[in-house]
């Protein structure tokens, strides 16, 4: 099976030009290819995910990954996806944050013997003539068809800077650096990229009269549309610091029903007739898939024996057996000791908001030592520590160890 039918068959194509050719491209030659990532944090974030899946799905076939890390367009900000303007960002942040994404980046991607690059696009970007550029590219650019892209027509409604305008303009200049640097044919990225995209892709093939594909892979959405990573704490973090092994691997046990087979396929290397036996599976018995899924998926961001951890942690709270070291902790000073619950747990991000809290103890959702807490005014204090912590459980399965510190 070629990778373009791999790919399909998991569930990552969304949009492709030149189809046939893409296909015949994929059996003749090793294809260079690259996928942008903006340094807009110091680590990947699980939307980040899927691209690297990818790259690894194209590199195990023989193809080159290119990761462009966009050094030079952080600086202005893309307006894909955004309904406000992006904080610029200095060159030392940017720096540091490159080298966080390729310690991440290597748990997927050999970067050894030049089997991948990571470059960065403030390598000539920056060093670009104003003048001469409007001259060589501006002439391939209509601004008419510019403005009906998705990407630019979220921002029209409270106003599109210049600045902004111009990244089609840069990402599509960087797809032909990438050609002329290092032959790079096929730019891959998230399907809101889409337009901008096809405007590199347009630009290689009108200058220079050169063959240049894109693709798109789907975003990762949840069966209602809704975009997958989102927690009380915000975003789902690669970095350990940011989002625990632990909490991680909660994320992926706790998806829906209908999500299940779609993350087997998308975020594991696991076969698809494992794949679909898994996400046939029906009533209490897709809880083994899900089980299936949070290591797999777990093992491959933080390593097989962080999954472990999270895995017997979970099982000691699902089955009461086991080791809760993993499980997420609270620290508790004294001053704390006759504050509501609500208030502390809202304050240490358990909650997103108070109100939010409030519904869920009205709701019977929320317990302390198995004891449903009904009251919102309910406080805490020292008498309740019997033993060396207390143990909260959030909704059917979210749990968390108040200690002393």
């Amino acid at each position: 099976m070629s990778v373009f039918d791999t790919l399909k068959e998991r569930g990552f194509i969304a949009q492709v030009t030149h189809e046939n050719e893409i296909r015949e491209l994929f059996d003749k030659e090793k294809v260079s290819f690259y996928i942008g990532f903006d340094p807009t944090a110091d680590s990947l974030h699980v939307g980040h995910f899927l691209g690297m899946m990818v790259m690894a799905h194209m590199q195990q076939a023989g193809h080159r990954p290119i990761c462009l890390i966009g050094g030079g367009t952080a600086t202005v900000g893309d307006p894909s996806g955004k309904t406000d303007m992006r904080k610029m960002m200095t060159d030392e942040v940017i720096a540091h944050n490159c080298e966080c994404f390729k310690k991440q980046m290597q748990r997927f991607i050999d970067f050894s013997d030049g089997k991948a690059l990571m470059v960065n696009n403030g390598d000539w970007l920056k060093k670009l003539n104003y003048i001469e550029m409007l001259r060589d590219i501006g002439p391939h650019f209509s601004v008419n068809r510019m403005l009906t892209a998705e990407c630019y027509k979220q921002r029209m409604e409270k106003g599109l800077t210049f600045l902004e305008f111009n990244y089609m303009i840069m990402q599509a200049y960087d797809f032909m650096e990438l050609n002329h640097r290092y032959d790079c044919k096929l730019e891959m990225g998230g399907d809101d990229q889409w337009s901008n995209i096809i405007a590199g892709v347009e630009l290689i093939r009108r200058k220079e009269a050169k063959a240049a594909f894109g693709l798109t892979f789907t975003l990762l959405t949840t069966s209602e549309g809704k975009k997958m990573g989102k927690t009380e704490k915000g975003a789902l973090w690669l970095d350990p610091a940011k989002t625990s092994p632990y909490e991680f691997y909660q994320y992926w046990r706790n998806v829906t029903d209908a999500d299940v087979e779609k993350c087997l396929a998308l975020l594991t290397f696991l076969p698809m007739e494992e794949v679909k036996r898994l996400g046939s599976l029906q009533d209490q018995a897709i809880n083994d898939a899900k089980k299936v899924l949070a290591f797999e998926v777990t093992k491959l961001i933080h390593g097989e024996a962080e999954a472990l951890s999270a895995q017997q942690a979970t099982e000691a709270l699902f089955n009461g057996t086991g080791n809760l070291d993993n499980v997420p902790t609270i620290e508790l000073s004294k001053a704390d000791f006759g504050l509501k619950l609500l208030d502390i747990l809202a304050r240490e991000g358990v909650f997103a908001s108070k109100s939010e809290g409030r519904r869920l103890i009205q709701q019977n959702g929320l317990s302390l030592q198995d004891e449903k807490i009904t009251d919102v005014d309910f406080a805490l204090s020292k008498e309740l520590f019997i033993e060396e912590s207390l143990l909260v459980k959030k909704g059917k399965k979210k749990y968390y160890r108040l200690v002393i510190a």
